[in-house]
């Protein structure tokens, strides 16, 4: 719809696409210039290439101060590559997965497209839209096989506390299940240290991604950390699935790790920051209520119910009389459809002051 509006000459503001404004850091673009120029295009290892592999281990070392073997690491065609993967390599039919409403669209497919159940499990603002160990427990059935959280989280950009996805991790070891964490927006992580759930165990399965916080979504390269018993299995499916991640984009993702990018990341990671300490409250201004400030990602979940009683209704008068991309609650579970809206300030902050003052009209017009 905001396509067909922009074709019209319509001047259009998106808030609604998960992607970074940025785009990969200039290390990382001569890389792959160089990796072309030397001709590394043919297939890689299914599992990846060992430099990457072991920058990655060494990314966890510096910055979560974990020992993970680059044996346990699989370099992936992006996170939906690992998450497919591990979903493939745990997942049986009939067997229940617990995630919470609302979670990212997709990864309810993902435990689908293996013939199980993704069991979506109601979440709201006192549990920052995260499952909890007292949800998990009264959620496992005879049926439950495992667990598949995001922290941070999309779309609500907020982070499970230490402590808790340890009493999860616990719970779900008690009954013999598995967890799986995804974590591609661990590094843009704005409210305390960051942690990994690999810091639990290493029965803990984790995802991540050059996407979000190395800005590299059209890349598609991301990484999978599986217990060491389980990357036959993985490297299996990988070779029959995918065969490997782009030769290119994994040698131009070892520069990633480079001190010189990582200084880049690390400016555009307060860049999103400012914008979000921007955002949040002048959202609340216009009316809508945001009961969790999010601590990471760059997304805001936001309850509207105060100004429409119909979030989707509500998105598409914001998009065709405002000109305002926002997504609605209905993306990402039945819960909270109605009620809630999804904001991305992954967009320059003279693009947010402008919505707001867009939206500021649009409201001002209703009443």
């Amino acid at each position: 719809m905001a396509t067909e509006l922009e074709r019209q000459g319509r001047s259009i503001i998106h808030m609604g696409i998960g992607e970074p404004d940025f785009t990969a850091a200039p290390p990382v673009v001569e890389a792959a210039a160089r990796a072309m120029a030397n001709g590394k295009l043919q297939y890689t290892s299914a599992l990846g290439i060992p430099s990457l592999r072991e920058a990655i281990a060494d990314h966890y070392r510096r910055v979560y101060g974990l020992t993970i073997a680059p044996s346990r690491i699989v370099v992936t065609a992006g996170a939906s590559a690992a998450l497919l993967l591990a979903c493939a390599a745990l997942v049986e039919p009939g067997t229940e997965v617990l995630m919470p409403d609302p979670s990212y669209p997709c990864n309810r497919h993902f435990v689908a497209a293996f013939e199980g159940i993704a069991k979506l499990v109601p979440s709201g603002p006192l549990d920052r839209f995260q499952l909890s160990d007292t949800t998990v427990r009264e959620q496992w059935t005879s049926v439950t096989r495992g667990v598949l959280l995001a922290s941070p989280s999309n779309p609500t950009g907020t982070s499970i506390p230490h402590d808790e996805l340890a009493r999860i991790v616990d719970s779900v070891r008690e009954r013999k299940g598995f967890t799986i964490v995804d974590e591609i927006y661990q590094g843009l992580t704005y409210d305390g240290a960051p942690f990994s759930a690999l810091s639990l165990g290493e029965d803990v399965i984790v995802i991540n991604s050059f996407s979000k916080y190395f800005n590299m979504t059209g890349w598609r390269l991301g990484w999978l950390v599986v217990p060491e018993a389980m990357v036959p299995q993985v490297e299996k499916l990988a070779q029959n699935l995918f065969i490997c991640a782009s030769s290119i984009a994994q040698h131009a993702g070892v520069a990633c790790f480079l001190p010189e990018a990582i200084s880049i990341y690390e400016e555009r990671k307060a860049e999103f920051k400012r914008r979000r300490d921007y955002i949040v409250p002048a959202l609340s201004e216009i009316g809508f209520k945001v009961p969790v400030t999010p601590d990471g990602a760059f997304y805001v979940y936001a309850d509207c119910s105060a100004l429409a009683d119909d979030a989707d209704r509500l998105t598409i008068d914001m998009l065709n009389q405002a000109g305002v991309v926002l997504v609605p609650g209905l993306d990402f579970g039945p819960y909270t459809a109605r009620h809630y809206i999804r904001l991305s300030y992954a967009t320059s902050l003279e693009n947010l002051q402008e919505a707001i003052r867009r939206l500021k009209r649009f409201f001002a017009e209703r009443s």
